[in-house]
């Protein structure tokens, strides 16, 4: 075979041309879509560039927004969800023995109606196939055979429902009351009392039922199918395309219907929200004149509530139209099949056990469609309740390695060393390098202006904000490398807003029950107030209302102090604890702390000078770091 040869030049020549080509096809490539790009642009007009600028915009502020929108979960409804339901009682035991009694009630129910249409004459002159007695003997053990498995099937599923949902709620509150203090600022209570309500009443009074229900159903599906398949085995081909045909309307029912029980969940706790803040500050909104405002904003979140309920309410009777359809015509064609049968190939008898469970077949079918889809609508509020369930908790209570001995603190220093904190992490830092040292015994005066950082430095200090950076030492020992419990047991505070509990004063100061009667007198004659609950009758069982209702403000605050004297711990915060009382009770409760705590290292934060005055330190926050001064006694 001859081989050509070619000369360099000749190679390269036409590679070369190609290349030339090949640019300004590329060149050409690149004009027309820079030509494209622009024409796009032109396009779109300003007014929509503006409007997408400001959307992105509006997203970037709402991530840096402390209240976030409520989460929802979208999609199909997790099966992890259905099993860990069905495993919170007794670890699924109870289910089996549900299917079972199911199972037992639909095939003497079978059995009962198979006996009657077997041992009745079939026509006229026939003779019955066994005496009456045996005929009715027989019919009534099915029937009561029936009835007993129907009321063990309802035992079950009632204690398996109460199982279920009292661990559920264990769950979901024990998670809720561990959560972390950035947790209750970021979600608006409305939230949490929907999902412990309305979620929760599901939960303990329509799933189980409805879970029952669709097993139920299930279960007297199959048994109607094969009697009917029995007797006429030809509807078989008929029952599995019916069968693809609701399995479809299901799925396109359930794509929108799940979401819009989502959003209908998610728009009652705007609702909530609003009825609690109204109640709460009922007279102020009267006050200000502001009732129509309230009431508008009420009648709008009813109407952002109502939407999505009744296009869900229009979805579900859009499923039932269908499926009765289906039904209908399902059952006309079972009755032309039997009808066209020849005279004597089946037998009558046979052929009414038939026609009657093709009337329930209609029912049934629509009946099991529903189900399901209503069952996975209400397993939504589990969904929901596992999200409360799941909350990052703040840390262990104890920390058994690393607990601190029975006497600390000792002395009550605190040192804080380039303290960082804010309170979550898309927001501005709150304090900024802090770094101090309040000795042991000493009195020290927080101040500063609004929002400069010092119920924050509290809050740090009692860990209800982890710090982002730096470290809190107390008489030498970390703070954040022992547990919780072990750190505010031994810290005391008296809070601006005393907090009360509903009950009785001998609750309120020792709700723990570690200290005697005698000891909780002594508490309340240091805080003057042995007298006034010396002339209540109850006497320590004096009764208080929630919040605390039936005593005055500075009483309240005089308990919060008596709690504290009761405690005898070495440290001490007030936070603002004289902010709403008038100048006599200030001044009492400066005195008690000047006898009562004259060894404890006492924090306190105030607005008013003489609060402060008698302060060994004072510490001034100013825009988040220490302001430079000196103080003393």
């Amino acid at each position: 075979m001859d081989i050509p040869c070619h000369s360099e030049d000749s190679d390269e020549s036409p590679s070369l041309s190609g290349s030339l080509v090949l640019g300004k096809t590329c060149v050409t490539a690149e004009n027309g879509i820079d030509s494209l790009s622009k024409e796009v642009q032109e396009v779109v007009s300003p007014l929509d560039q503006i409007a997408i600028k400001e959307k992105k915009k509006a997203k970037r502020l709402r991530k840096k927004q402390l209240v976030q929108e409520e989460e929802r979960v979208r999609g199909r409804v997790n099966m992890s969800v259905y099993f860990s339901y069905m495993a919170a009682a007794y670890k699924g035991l109870l289910i089996p023995l549900i299917i079972v009694a199911q199972a037992l009630f639909q095939f003497l129910q079978i059995a009962s109606n198979w006996w009657m249409a077997w041992a009745n004459p079939q026509t006229e002159g026939d003779q019955p196939k066994v005496s009456p007695m045996v005929l009715l003997v027989v019919y009534m053990a099915f029937a009561f055979g029936s009835s007993w498995f129907v009321f063990v099937r309802a035992v079950l599923v009632a204690t398996f429902g109460l199982a279920a949902a009292q661990k559920l709620f264990l769950n979901m509150l024990r998670s809720v009351f561990r959560a972390p203090m950035s947790f209750f600022d970021s979600t608006p209570a409305g939230r949490i009392l929907n999902r412990v309500s309305v979620d929760q009443s599901v939960v303990d009074l329509d799933i189980p039922f409805r879970l029952g229900g669709f097993a139920s159903t299930t279960i007297q599906l199959i048994g109607i199918v094969g009697v009917m398949t029995t007797v006429t085995w030809q509807i078989l081909l008929l029952v599995v395309p019916m069968a693809i045909a609701c399995l479809w309307m299901q799925k396109y029912y359930m794509a929108s219907s799940r979401e819009l029980v989502r959003i209908v969940s998610i728009q009652k706790s705007p609702i909530i929200n609003l009825f609690g803040e109204s109640i709460a500050g009922a007279a102020t909104i009267r006050g200000f004149g502001q009732e129509k405002r309230f009431m508008k904003r009420n009648l709008f979140l009813l109407d952002s509530f109502a939407r999505p309920f009744f296009c869900s309410l229009s979805a579900i009777e859009w499923l039932c139209l269908r499926m009765e359809l289906l039904s209908t015509f399902v059952f006309a064609f079972c009755m032309v099949l039997l009808v066209s049968f020849p005279h004597g190939s089946i037998d009558p008898s046979m052929a009414g056990l038939a026609v009657t469970y093709g009337l329930n077949l209609n029912a049934r079918l629509s009946r099991w469609i529903l189900s399901f889809c209503k069952l996975e609508n209400k397993i939504i509020s589990i969904e929901r309740i596992y999200q409360y369930s799941q909350i990052p908790g703040e840390a262990p209570a104890i920390i058994e390695d690393s607990r601190p001995p029975s006497s600390w603190p000792e002395n009550g220093t605190i040192e804080m060393n380039d303290l960082k904190v804010r309170y979550k992490e898309n927001l501005p830092v709150v304090l900024r390098d802090v770094t101090c040292k309040f000795p042991g015994g000493k009195k020290i005066g927080i101040v500063g202006r609004t929002g400069s950082g010092k119920s924050t430095l509290i809050q740090a200090l009692f860990r209800l904000i982890e710090p982002e950076g730096g470290r809190i030492i107390i008489d030498n020992i970390d703070i954040s490398k022992i547990g919780l419990h072990d750190l505010r047991s031994r810290l005391s505070i008296i809070p601006q807003d005393p907090t009360i509990f509903e009950g009785t004063i001998r609750n309120n100061l020792d709700p723990l029950e570690e200290h005697s009667d005698h000891e909780i007198w002594q508490a309340l004659d240091k805080s003057q107030l042995g007298e006034i609950i010396r002339a209540k009758e109850q006497k320590l069982d004096a009764p208080v209302l929630e919040n605390g209702d039936n005593w005055s403000v500075g009483q309240r605050q005089l308990v919060s102090l008596g709690r504290a004297l009761l405690k005898q711990a070495r440290i001490l915060v007030l936070d603002e604890a004289t902010a709403s009382v008038d100048s006599a009770t200030d001044n009492l409760i400066q005195k008690i702390l000047r006898t009562e705590f004259k060894n404890c290292t006492v924090c306190t934060i105030a607005h008013r000078i003489p609060t402060v005055i008698d302060s060994d330190l004072v510490l001034v926050l100013s825009d988040a770091i220490i302001a430079p001064i000196t103080v003393d006694s």
